[in-house]
């Protein structure tokens, strides 16, 4: 989906390789951490440069890290309304907090775990996000059924064949009865939420 967006002009996403802004021989764009420590960090000259030489009149700067705000559809749909993104990948101990400080509109986790980079984390928010740019899903009211949409989980889906190791499907489904078949998926929505995500519910 998101390679026939770009096809078709209804965004764009650029990659951009962080030792292009690095003036040394070695092209570093990391060092190690005032105070000692653990892994390294990535250096603010390459970044700032980088973000300067990027933004536009109305850009947001969003930084992946694991300590940001938790991604959820809400932020999605906040960010789909910008319209230019810079995306900063956090890698090893992540960046120095001045870019943090100087640069950065808002900072986004994709969950309590750590992944090895931030490239996957960016991924994920871009997807997160292109979903809610109209002209991106071939049909948008897959938005208003999808999980979370409205804190709820989504309902069971069922398709051919109507047998399958001896197993059928709700006959509510082949009622044709569209507003019992709605009412159904309600319930199995509510259903599976108190089952699998309660805390959804509580929220």
């Amino acid at each position: 989906m998101l390679g026939r967006a770009q096809k078709h002009g209804v965004l764009k996403i650029n990659s951009h390789n962080l030792r292009d802004w690095a003036e040394d021989k070695h092209k570093l764009t990391d060092d190690r951490p005032f105070g000692g420590g653990a892994g390294m960090v990535l250096k603010p000259e390459p970044l700032g440069k980088a973000i300067e030489s990027l933004k536009r009149e109305h850009t947001k700067v969003v930084y992946l890290c694991p300590d940001g705000k938790p991604l959820k559809t809400s932020i999605g749909k906040t960010l789909a309304k910008e319209s230019h993104i810079i995306l900063i990948s956090g890698h090893y101990e992540g960046v120095d907090q001045r870019i943090r400080d100087l640069y950065v509109d808002e900072e986004i986790s994709i969950g309590d775990y750590i992944l090895t980079n931030g490239t996957v984390a960016a991924a994920v928010l871009i997807d997160v996000v292109a979903r809610f740019v109209p002209g991106v899903l071939g049909e948008e009211k897959s938005l208003d059924q999808d999980s979370f949409s409205d804190s709820l989980l989504t309902f069971p889906q069922y398709t051919r064949p109507l047998q399958y190791n001896g197993m059928g499907i709700p006959s509510i489904l082949l009622s044709g009865n569209h507003q019992k078949i709605d009412e159904w998926r309600k319930q199995q929505r509510v259903q599976k939420t108190l089952a699998c995500r309660p805390d959804l519910i509580s929220n």
